[in-house]
């Protein structure tokens, strides 16, 4: 855990954005950049600025690799409508994330491993695999057996974050259905995300 921890906070000053909304972020404000002779932070070009925004995305949503992330823009782009709604859409979808958003456990990347451990039902069937689609209508649950983890329990209490409209989650049942895929404004992210400069980014 206190890997993870390290590794937030170097995400958070490296991206200069308190990216998961965490409450002890003074780190955001260093003028530095991660590491122990951190460069000091430049006005960036059109293209570090696309990247940044990109690097934001992508860590907000534990990291995913950069081969996922290209394939979720590729998909974006292959469905109708406006490709940076579509993209958030893809991202949203995501398990590990609606877990995040559902309050089940206390951050993104502890979904990940939550759902790896075989925690996790979807329409009462076991999913062990953190980037699986979750439909609109499908829903999600924490097994029986796991609903008295105390990371589960913790989670389920704070009042740091609020559940999302796009998911319908009954805290006593640990049940959490997804009725909707939601649009860029739907989202709570806790900082500026600019998805239509991560599409700019991957369309040059």
């Amino acid at each position: 855990m206190k890997s993870i921890e390290n590794a937030k906070k170097k995400a958070t000053r490296r991206y200069g954005a308190n990216i998961w909304g965490e409450s002890n972020a003074s780190f955001v404000k260093r003028e530095t950049a991660p590491g122990q002779h951190g460069a000091r932070k430049k006005k960036m070009t059109d293209y570090g600025t696309q990247l940044y925004a990109k690097q934001r995305l992508k860590t907000s949503y534990g990291n995913i690799s950069e081969k996922q992330f290209a394939k979720y823009y590729a998909e974006a782009i292959r469905r109708r409508g406006d490709a940076a709604e579509n993209l958030i859409g893809i991202l949203e979808s995501r398990l590990d994330n609606l877990v995040y958003r559902a309050k089940f456990v206390p951050s993104v990347f502890a979904a990940r491993q939550f759902v790896n451990h075989n925690h996790i039902l979807v329409n009462g069937k076991r999913v062990n695999i953190p980037s699986y689609m979750v439909k609109a209508g499908d829903v999600i649950e924490i097994k029986e057996k796991s609903r008295q983890l105390p990371m589960v329990l913790a989670a389920v209490e704070a009042t740091n974050r609020d559940v999302p409209g796009y998911l319908e989650v009954d805290s006593k049942k640990m049940t959490a259905k997804y009725s909707f895929v939601p649009k860029f404004d739907d989202v709570p992210y806790a900082c500026t995300m600019e998805p239509n400069l991560v599409i700019e980014f991957y369309s040059r």
